[in-house]
Parts: structure tokens; sequence; C-alpha cells
């Protein structure tokens, strides 16, 4: 019996990209076309927002998205980073994992409206304008939190016990353990939730820019075009928003096909 022809991935990426294109060409030419007696059109055709992008040019766009993308690698690495310690301290001290994990589950349900309003009210806004927005940064931050501590989690605890067992036996403690064996084993799952978070820590930052107290973002700008009812330009924010979170997503995802030769080459029989 023949084995099934896998669809390679770029080829799946293209058609789904086609397939929404599509979908979205059809939806603005039928069910949402200007309401009588006005142009505005809540959503413009693809040919339109490409249009919008080729005339106002990439410049302008990227002065928005440079502050909003600083936000986002710093929430992006701060909230890895403390989610990482903690779930390493979980391997060297088990009993605080309740505490972890309850933080953890907290932090991810917590409603975003409210806690971006407290902590625009703590930590404000930009201090300076062009500044980034230390409200964006922390939403960044809470965004990436939860996925990278489960994902640190199980990754650690997927080592091998034998190996565990081996170090136990030579006299190494549980922070030799944690080094040598539970790092290894779980680099892959980490790098995946760090590929995850990066949408995450994008769309945090954006969120914490609605909150106000900056001039200019991603965020800011998005209020300011709806507010003129420029919707050709709010879509081109929009798709340049996706392209931002798919290259990180990308890169993150590259560098963990080089950081683990072993889990991107395996192949099953």
């Amino acid at each position: 019996m023949r084995g099934r022809t896998s669809v390679p991935t770029w080829l799946a990426g293209l058609v789904g990209a086609v397939a929404l294109v599509a979908a979205w060409w059809v939806f603005s030419a039928t069910v949402f076309q200007p309401p009588p007696g006005t142009t505005f059109t809540p959503v413009p055709s693809p040919l339109v927002v490409a249009q919008t992008l080729v005339s106002d040019g990439l410049a302008p766009y990227w002065t928005v998205f440079q502050v909003t993308i600083t936000e986002a690698l710093v929430g992006f690495a701060w909230g890895n980073a403390i989610a990482l310690l903690l779930a390493a301290t979980v391997l060297l001290a088990p009993r605080i994992e309740p505490v972890v994990m309850q933080i953890a589950v907290v932090s991810y349900c917590l409603p975003v409206v409210a806690v971006g309003g407290i902590a625009i009210v703590v930590l404000g806004g930009a201090e300076r304008p062009g500044d980034p927005s230390s409200t964006a940064i922390f939403l960044a931050a809470l965004a990436v939190f939860f996925t990278t501590v489960v994902g640190a989690l199980l990754g650690f605890k997927s080592a091998d016990r034998a190996s565990l067992d081996v170090v136990h036996v030579y006299g190494g403690s549980r922070f030799t353990q944690l080094r040598k064996v539970r790092l290894v084993a779980a680099t892959p799952a980490i790098l995946n939730a760090l590929q995850i978070a990066v949408p995450s820590a994008f769309l945090g930052a954006v969120l914490g820019e609605y909150m106000g107290g900056i001039d200019r973002g991603v965020g800011i700008t998005l209020i300011r075009l709806q507010g003129e009812l420029d919707s050709p330009r709010v879509w081109a924010v929009f798709l340049l928003t996706a392209a931002v979170a798919l290259i990180g997503y990308g890169v993150v995802g590259l560098l963990s096909r080089l950081a683990t030769p072993w889990v991107a080459g395996r192949s099953t029989a």
C-alpha cells in the first residue's frame, strides 16, 4: 500500500492565503457594500488596500510599527525570561509548582481591558513622544507568560528518567539534572513555546497602545484611522500587522529548526 503524499508546508500556506484573499474579495463585493447614500466601505477590496499600500509606501508605516515592534520585543524578552526562570525553579523546588501554575493560569484568565486600565494608571505610557509604552510592554510580557511556563514545564518533565537516575547515582544535584538532562530534553518544547509567543507579544503590545499614553504605534494609529473612517489604511495596517507577526513566527521557527536538528530531521518508519 502506497504511503500518503504529504503536501509541502509552503504550498499549504499559499493555498490558504489565496483562499483567504478570495473570500475577502467576495465579501467586500457582496456583504460589506457601502450603506445607501454613503461612500464609506467598511471592508475595502484587496485591490484597494494594495493600491493604498503602494501609493503610501512602507516608510510612513515603518515609523508606526517601529515603536510597537520595540514594545513587543522588550515584553517578549521579559515575559519569557520570568516564565523560564519560574519553570526552572519548580524543578529545583517541586513544592512551589502549584503556586507557579496558579499564577500562570490567573495571568492567562485576567481580562486584558481591566489589566490594561490598571497598568496605564500604575506604569503610565511613553515617557517622551515616540518612546515605547510601559503599559504595552507589560501586556506583551503578560501575553507570553502562560504559554512559556506551561511549555517549559512540560519539556522539563519529558526528560528521560534513566538519564536523570544516572546523574543522581553519580552524586549530581537537581541543578545538575536540570542543566545536563532536563534542559536538553526541554529545548524543543521551549522553542515551540517561544515561537507561539511571538504573535502573542505583538498583539499584547497593540492592545497596550489602545490604553493610551502614547503618540505613535499600531494601536493608536488604528484608533485614529478608525475615527477618520479611513478603512483602506485600517486594513493596510491589519495586513502589515499580520505580516510582522508571521515573519517573527517564521524567524523563531527557523531558529528552532537550526537549534534542534535532531527534532527537525527526525523521520518515522
